[in-house]
């Protein structure tokens, strides 16, 4: 089986992916086409340079290292604003697709606290509901994980036909050997972790420019929220 996790950013991504890694039939692979999308946009993140030097910028190569096995399985942790047009989707074909959501407010108020002022490209609502559309797909919220971890993992297992691993519950603490070079900036939450955290509180409140992107990326959340696990 070769999974794709397709998720926007501070959105349990990288937890989910630990999760799937603790498992002994899964390899795991950290957002494969992330180099590559910030060398065909010249997008300004967080260390692009160290990026695009410590991994693939050429899409055809990704694409050939997604297509590769596991162990027997692959996990691979996908950010749908990264397939910019005319990347291959080849390596996609035969994948089992599961698309991970989170509310945007939710999003925005961790983005910003990383990165300033993200705009609605760069919490890809719109790109993750454009994909589904045309792959479909498993739709699963954080916020439901963090409820019931056990159980949605469950649901999730039984919905695209693996066995549920009680291991997939717990990870150690730290990096791992799979994380992106970016994980220094962006990691260091998940890697004092060893679980999902607890139940989220209250909606944040957000300033009234990110109120504005909120809005515009509600629509896309709620129109993926309606297929979600439960």
């Amino acid at each position: 089986m070769r999974i794709a996790m397709w998720s926007g950013p501070r959105n349990l991504s990288t937890a989910m992916m630990y999760s799937f890694g603790a498992r002994a039939d899964f390899n795991v692979m950290d957002e494969p086409f992330y180099a590559a999308y910030l060398h065909a946009t010249g997008a300004d993140h967080p260390m692009a340079d160290e990026i695009k030097q410590a991994h693939e910028t050429d899409p055809n190569k990704v694409d050939l290292a997604c297509r590769a096995s596991g162990n027997p399985h692959l996990y691979m942790k996908h950010m749908p604003h990264h397939m910019v047009d005319g990347f291959p989707m080849g390596w996609a074909a035969d994948c089992v697709h599961i698309h991970l959501i989170r509310h945007p407010a939710r999003v925005i108020a961790s983005y910003a606290a990383k990165r300033e002022a993200p705009t609605l490209d760069d919490i890809g609502f719109v790109q993750q509901a454009e994909l589904f559309d045309q792959i479909g797909g498993t739709v699963i919220d954080s916020t439901d994980i963090r409820a019931d971890p056990k159980g949605i993992l469950r649901k999730l297992c039984d919905a695209i036909g693996l066995p549920f691993d009680p291991a997939m519950l717990s990870w150690r603490a730290g990096p791992r050997a799979e994380d992106g070079v970016w994980a220094k900036h962006w990691y260091n939450a998940v890697h004092q972790s060893t679980a999902f955290a607890g139940a989220e509180g209250e909606m944040p409140r957000l300033e009234p420019d990110m109120q504005a992107v909120m809005e515009q990326a509600l629509p896309y959340y709620q129109r993926m929220a309606v297929h979600r696990l439960e």
